[in-house]
């Protein structure tokens, strides 16, 4: 189990500076450097018609094209959640996830599954780098029906003794990936979503679930947008969770080759609004985006998943980094926040690296944690 630490240690490493700046205290309900998964691991191939890897951009999930159905392919999903549970156990994850096995794509999983969206009858959106994307309708009430990840949760839970958590995309993530022709307001159909994935956040904390994550890159590409309708949305999403740690992603997306990241400063603007949210974690990129790790002093209260570990398909592809410099990252954040409250994991998720290049590159990860551990006093 994951060990309890109440107060921060003093570190000689630390600088002056920093300890006249010293966050507050909290109660952590994670050790120093706990290990973590941002949600997606690689897909085995043999589950599949051709490699997702080589599709740098996409639609709906359209990249994705199941070699099985029926029983076969849930047998299959089945096979490569046990094999990727088994990869993060091996690699010392102290968090895990059922690495998205099922998801032809970590929206369309879940949206597809809300009544008032409609997947048949396409529409054209520009969306990431300018180009125009074919999207999903919301064509009525954007509602919950059914159970979405229930029955995913409860093979998680019997395969796995770790504590795991279960991704949800954000509510303005999902709004940005489609086209509303029913509310005509922005507001009342992001908070649409937002009430549906809430429905199935508080049933899946109800099983168990240690993290529920809500994935919103849209934030950094839209910061202002994020901060008047996506944190106050993703409230709602998150409201009612009172024994899983409500998470959020923010990322600037995965590094292609030839495509561009669009990366603007947005991470201060951002990380300072979701200071005043109800989400107790946040998920952050800073090993591609070199991004000084000085700007989680704005946010206190939280815990952070401090991305350590490159995740890109692109000419970094293959890169393993060590648990020295995994060492380093974990411990220069460590100059802003409180080691319990910070988390290694990586950037994003492992979706776009090949399996063997994911377990090596956890093992550093997982490797490097203890070390940083271990310098503390």
């Amino acid at each position: 189990m994951i060990s309890l630490r109440q107060e921060r240690p003093r570190r000689d490493s630390i600088s002056q500076r920093t300890r006249e700046h010293a966050m507050p205290k909290r109660k952590s309900a994670f050790g120093p450097f706990t290990t973590t998964v941002v949600g997606s691991m690689p897909k085995p191939l043999w589950m599949l018609k051709r490699d997702p890897r080589s599709v740098a951009v996409h639609d709906h999930g359209s990249e994705v094209e199941w070699a099985f159905d029926g029983q076969m392919l849930r047998n299959a999903q089945d096979d490569a959640t046990r094999v990727m549970l088994q990869t993060q156990e091996q690699a010392g994850i102290d968090i895990v996830s059922d690495g998205e096995q099922r998801r032809e794509y970590y929206i369309t999983y879940v949206t597809r599954a809300l009544d008032g969206l409609d997947y048949k009858n396409l529409a054209e959106k520009k969306i990431r780098s300018g180009r125009v994307g074919h999207v999903g309708r919301c064509i009525g009430p954007i509602r919950r029906a059914r159970p979405i990840l229930e029955d995913d949760v409860r093979f998680l839970a019997a395969e796995s003794p770790k504590p795991f958590k279960i991704t949800l995309p954000g509510p303005l993530t999902v709004a940005d990936s489609t086209v509303d022709t029913f509310y005509g307001s922005d507001r009342d159909y992001v908070f649409a979503v937002a009430e549906a994935l809430n429905e199935e956040a508080r049933a899946l904390e109800a099983l168990g679930v240690a993290v529920i994550q809500f994935d919103e890159p849209v934030y950094s590409r839209q910061p202002d947008r994020a901060v008047e309708l996506g944190i106050p949305a993703l409230d709602r999403a998150a409201e009612g969770l009172t024994k899983a740690k409500a998470a959020v992603h923010v990322c600037y997306g995965y590094p292609h080759k030839g495509v561009n990241r669009e990366r603007k400063e947005s991470y201060p603007t951002i990380i300072a609004a979701l200071e005043k949210s109800k989400i107790d974690i946040l998920s952050l990129e800073f090993e591609v985006s070199k991004i000084d790790p000085k700007v989680l002093r704005l946010c206190p209260s939280k815990a952070v998943m401090f991305g350590c570990i490159d995740v890109g398909h692109d000419e970094n592809a293959g890169r393993i980094e060590t648990p020295e410099h995994v060492c380093a990252k974990l411990l220069a954040a460590a100059e802003h926040l409180p080691p319990e409250q910070i988390m290694a994991a990586p950037d994003c998720g492992l979706v776009k690296i090949d399996v063997p290049t994911a377990r090596a590159k956890l093992q550093a990860m997982a490797a490097g944690a203890r070390l940083a551990r271990a310098a503390l006093p």
